[in-house]
């Protein structure tokens, strides 16, 4: 996964409080569903690919654990975020 500094920065930035704000479960959330998109790709095209299916797969459910956890805290959040990254339950 080609993901560079500076991307990962743009994604904190927009989703995060600040570019080096890593730790918000926003900004979290934000890489995963990027990572989860990417891995998602890689599976279309290599079917048998069983290692990256389930690291997928466990990546799905720290992101699921991650949302679960903002929607307890703050269900506003947990909104605007499912909707700017069209995260469906």
């Amino acid at each position: 996964m080609h993901l560079t500094k500076e991307e990962k920065q743009e994604i904190f930035a927009k989703f995060g409080k600040s570019n080096t704000d890593t730790g918000s479960p926003e900004s979290q959330i934000a890489l995963f569903t990027y990572r989860i998109a990417h891995l998602t790709e890689h599976l279309k095209i290599h079917k048998k690919d069983f290692s990256t299916e389930y690291a997928l797969k466990k990546m799905v459910g720290k992101r699921r654990r991650l949302l679960d956890y903002l929607k307890a805290k703050d269900i506003e959040k947990y909104r605007s975020l499912i909707k700017e990254l069209n995260i469906r339950k």
